[in-house]
């Protein structure tokens, strides 16, 4: 398989390239401003804001399999915009896209969110995020939209690297007792998303942990994993603070989670103490490819 990354040089663009890469598949990926390392994917160069270059870059590589996890939250021509540029070289190419979206494109005020819910956004990066959805379903019917919840990993997402600096006094700040999100350990989404672009399943589809947990005690967790002391953590509340955004939103994953072979597991679960790496129940999805643990190896 051919699987190209847009946004590779990113968080999950990396963990992307890593398990496509490490199932046999020929992987390409695209970066902006941060260049890609990993020596498992051709990189290319792409402003996913310029048409013609997306149209040109994804002629070039021919793609089965396309995943868009280019975004910038500032940015409402790449996260919108650059969204559609996407879409419109998948369907010409004729290549399976699966775009990542997120829980920001939903206000809070109903909690808890179903994959049929509408998106109402009530910040300008989750007001892009929900045209990406609309501009990515117009274009190609076929595509599956991701929405997923704060990304944590083994030490590399911003949400990890914010909790050291404010646990040992590098930065001010406070992390929030009533913003609540349903984080998802990096590994665990995407081999999610591999596996929904091997499925062929198009349409919406929600892929978050399980457990609802606040910005502050997401911040303890993974204080005390890291042996840093969950008390130097200042607490504050969301409301009347002027944050611009949701405060309470969850994801109910309950309708994917049912047809995935990958385990979406819990904050409280990956970020324990010692606790485990990813299921064996987690796997790239991509024909050619077997879960970790398999008789045979990848393809």
């Amino acid at each position: 398989m051919r699987v190209t990354i847009v946004g590779g040089g990113g968080f999950l663009g990396g963990e992307l390239v890593r398990q496509a890469g490490a199932a046999g598949h020929r992987v390409a990926a695209t970066c902006f401003s941060r260049p890609g390392r990993a020596a498992e994917a051709e990189w290319r160069p792409l402003d996913v804001r310029d048409r013609d270059a997306v149209a040109a870059v994804l002629a070039a590589l021919r793609p089965d399999v396309v995943v868009n996890a280019a975004y910038r939250q500032d940015d409402w021509a790449t996260t919108a915009t650059g969204a559609a540029h996407v879409a419109l070289a998948c369907a010409a190419q004729g290549a399976r896209l699966v775009h990542v979206s997120s829980d920001a494109v939903f206000s809070g005020r109903a909690v808890t969110y179903a994959e049929d819910a509408e998106p109402d956004p009530i910040s300008p990066y989750g007001a892009a995020k929900a045209a990406a959805e609309v501009a990515v379903t117009a274009i190609d019917p076929a595509a599956a939209v991701v929405r997923t919840s704060l990304i944590i990993g083994d030490g590399g997402s911003p949400q990890e690297a914010r909790v050291h600096a404010l646990a040992t006094g590098r930065a001010d700040g406070v992390l929030f007792t009533d913003d609540v999100r349903c984080p998802v350990h990096v590994s665990d989404l995407a081999a999610a998303l591999l596996e929904l672009a091997a499925s062929g399943r198009a349409g919406v589809h929600h892929v978050a942990g399980p457990d609802a947990v606040s910005r502050h005690e997401l911040g303890c967790l993974i204080a005390r994993r890291d042996g840093l002391d969950p008390a130097r953590l200042p607490a504050g509340l969301r409301a009347g603070s002027g944050v611009a955004g949701p405060a309470d939103v969850r994801l109910d994953c309950t309708a994917t989670r049912r047809r995935l072979r990958t385990r979406l597991r819990g904050a409280r679960e990956f970020l324990r103490a010692g606790a485990p790496g990813p299921s064996p129940a987690g796997t790239t999805g991509l024909p050619g490819s077997q879960p970790p643990g398999a008789a045979a190896p990848p393809a």
